[in-house]
C-alpha cells in the first residue's frame, strides 16, 4: 500500500512539473484520443439514425458498460504487467498516472487567456478562451472572458485533477482508466441535443456519479487553500457555507461546487447567463454579492488558488505514503 501511495505522489508531482509535453503527443496518440476513437466507434455502431429513442438509450447503457469494462480491464492488465516489471514498472505507472492528470496543462491554458488579454487585447483573449470553453466568445466582454477562464479552471480542477487522483487512490489504474473513459464519453456524447439526448444519457449520468465526491472535495480544498493564504482558518466555514448555498443552484450536480468555492474565495460572482451560439442559457450566479468585473489579476489569483489546492493534493499523497510506510502497510 505504501508503494501505491508513493506512486500517486510521484505521478502527481511529475504532472505538476512536466504536464503534457507537446513534442511527445505530436508523435504519439494521447490515450484520451484513443478513448475518443472508441467512443466514436460505439456511436457509429449503436446510435444509428433510424433507431428509436428507446433503443438509443438502451444502446447508450451498453456503450457505457463496454467503455468502463474495457478501460478497467486494460488498467488491470497494466497493473499486473507493471507489478512484474519491478522498478521499471513503477516508473511506467508513474508516467501513466501523470498522463491522465491535468495540473500543468490546465494552468497553461488558463494563463494563456491572461497573456492574450494583456498582449493582444479583447480579441486575443476571446480566441484564447475559446480553446477551453464551449460558449460563444464573441458574446464576452473582457470581464466575461476572465470569468469564463476562471470558471473553466475551477470546473476542470475537479474533473481533470482531483477526480482522477481519487479514482487512482482508491482503485489504482483500473479506476483511473475507467474514470477517464467515462469522462471522455461525457464530453463527446453527453449532450442534450437530438442525436445524444438518449444515447449519451448513461455516460452523462455515470460521469455525474463518478465526479460527485471529487467536486465536493475540490470545493473543500479550494476553501482550505484560500484560508491558508489568508492565514485565517475560520474562513473555511464561511466559504463552505456559501458553497453549500450556491452550488445546488448550478445546472450541473457537480460543477457548481468548485466554481462556487473559487467565486467565494476570490470575492467574485461567477456563473450567470451565457451564450452558446444562438442558444442563451440562463444560469444562476454563484456568490452573487461578489464582483462581476473580473480582470486579468483575478485570473492570476485563481491560478494561485489552484496551486494551493494542488499542493494540498500532494500533501495528502505524501501523508498517506508516509503513514502506510510507518505502519508497514
Amino acid at each position: 500500500m505504501s508503494l501505491h501511495f508513493a506512486l500517486l505522489l510521484a505521478g502527481t508531482a511529475l504532472d505538476r512539473l512536466v504536464g503534457d509535453p507537446d513534442w511527445l503527443w505530436r508523435r504519439l496518440p494521447h490515450p484520451v484520443v484513443l478513448f475518443g476513437k472508441a467512443v466514436d466507434a460505439l456511436d457509429a455502431r449503436l446510435n444509428r439514425e433510424g433507431y428509436s429513442q428507446a433503443r438509443r438509450r438502451r444502446n447508450g447503457f451498453v456503450a457505457a458498460a463496454i467503455l468502463v469494462g474495457g478501460a478497467a480491464a486494460i488498467g488491470l492488465v497494466l497493473s499486473h504487467v507493471f507489478a512484474m516489471a519491478g522498478p521499471l514498472g513503477w516508473v511506467l505507472e508513474i508516467l501513466v498516472l501523470a498522463v491522465f492528470l491535468a495540473q500543468k496543462s490546465l494552468v497553461d491554458h488558463v494563463r494563456a487567456v491572461a497573456d492574450a488579454l494583456v498582449g493582444e487585447g479583447l480579441a486575443g483573449g476571446r480566441l484564447a478562451v475559446a480553446m477551453i470553453v464551449g460558449r460563444d466568445p464573441d458574446a464576452l466582454d473582457e470581464a466575461g472572458v476572465c470569468r469564463a477562464a476562471i470558471e473553466s479552471l475551477a470546473e476542470n480542477a475537479s474533473d481533470g485533477v482531483v477526480a482522477p487522483f481519487l479514482w487512482y487512490l482508491v482503485f489504482g489504474l483500473p479506476g483511473l482508466l475507467a474514470y477517464k473513459a467515462v469522462n471522455t464519453a461525457d464530453s463527446m456524447i453527453g449532450h442534450m441535443n437530438a442525436r445524444y439526448r438518449a444515447f449519451g444519457f448513461a455516460s452523462a449520468k455515470l460521469d455525474d456519479a463518478m465526479n460527485w465526491p471529487a467536486a465536493r472535495l475540490t470545493a473543500l480544498l479550494f476553501a482550505l487553500a484560500a484560508a491558508f493564504c489568508a492565514r485565517r482558518s475560520f474562513l473555511v466555514g464561511a466559504l463552505m457555507a456559501i458553497v453549500r448555498r450556491d452550488a445546488p443552484r448550478h445546472r450541473s450536480p457537480n460543477a457548481g461546487w468548485p466554481e462556487a468555492a473559487v467565486a467565494a474565495s476570490l470575492d467574485l460572482s461567477l456563473g450567470g447567463p451565457r451564450s452558446y451560439g444562438e442558444l442563451v442559457v440562463e444560469a444562476p450566479m454563484l456568490n452573487p454579492v461578489g464582483r462581476r468585473a473580473a480582470n486579468v489579476a483575478d485570473i492570476g489569483a485563481a491560478i494561485g488558488l489552484f496551486g494551493g489546492m494542488a499542493n494540498l493534493l500532494l500533501s495528502i499523497a505524501a501523508i498517506l505514503a508516509l503513514a502506510a510506510w510507518t505502519l508497514g502497510l
